[in-house]
C-alpha cells in the first residue's frame, strides 16, 4: 500500500505544478487554491508512504513521478518542446525512479 500512496502523491505533485502554472506567481485565486489543496494532499500522500518504505527511495519515486508528470503534461498541454533530448531525459528519470526502487527494495 506504500507504493500506491507514493505513486497518488506523486500525480498530485504534477497537479501542483500545474496548478502553479494557471495561478500566474499566485495571483489568481482557484489555481492558487488548488495549488494549495494538491500540495497538502501530495505531501500527505508522502508521509504516509514513508510509513513502510525507506526515505530515500520514497523521495526519489515521488519527486521523479512529479517531474515526469509535470514534463509531459507540459509538452502535451502547454506546448513544451518534445525534442528528443527532452524526451530521452524524462526516459532516463524513469530508469533512475526504477532503478533506485529495485537496488532498494529490500532495505528499510
Amino acid at each position: 500500500m506504500a507504493w500506491v500512496f507514493v505513486i497518488l502523491g506523486g500525480f498530485f505533485e504534477t497537479a501542483f505544478a500545474v496548478s502553479l502554472k494557471y495561478s500566474e506567481g499566485l495571483r489568481r485565486l482557484w489555481p492558487t487554491v488548488s495549488f494549495v489543496v494538491c500540495a497538502v494532499i501530495s505531501f500527505a500522500f508522502l508521509t504516509a508512504g514513508l510509513r513502510d518504505l525507506p526515505v530515500g527511495t520514497a523521495y526519489a519515486a515521488w519527486t521523479g513521478i512529479g517531474a515526469v508528470g509535470t514534463a509531459l503534461v507540459g509538452m502535451i498541454w502547454f506546448g513544451d518542446p518534445a525534442e528528443f533530448v527532452r524526451v530521452a531525459s524524462v526516459l532516463l528519470i524513469v530508469a533512475g525512479v526504477v532503478g533506485l526502487n529495485l537496488a532498494g527494495s529490500s532495505a528499510h
